[in-house]
């Protein structure tokens, strides 16, 4: 069964931005789209790039290595309707956020 583990301070991850971040062995991209976050699988589908690392507007994240992007809440792949990467509940507890991998 697995457990939230917090992976970051809610002022670790700026608004708009995004994070690289480990949870039991899981690399995942965090999030902070207007004070909600979400992480999804760091990994681009197309070629790997870390997810984490692109560039974030609204509700979207553009892969830093040949642009594919991904919807941040549900993991779906702009680029190729019907594909996505995985997605991990995410919660705030105090100032910590925790993510359920």
């Amino acid at each position: 069964m697995s457990d939230f583990i917090s992976v970051a301070k809610i002022t670790d991850v700026p608004a708009g931005e995004g994070r690289v971040v480990e949870a039991n062995g899981t690399t995942v991209a965090l999030f902070n789209v207007e004070g909600g976050f979400h992480a999804l699988d760091n990994t681009c589908i197309h070629r790997g790039g870390p997810l984490g690392d692109g560039f974030c507007a609204g509700t979207t994240v553009t892969c830093p290595w040949h642009g594919w992007q991904f919807n941040v809440a549900s993991g779906e792949c702009l680029n190729m309707p019907g594909e996505s990467v995985d997605t991990y509940a995410v919660r705030v507890e105090g100032d910590d956020v925790q993510v359920k991998v």
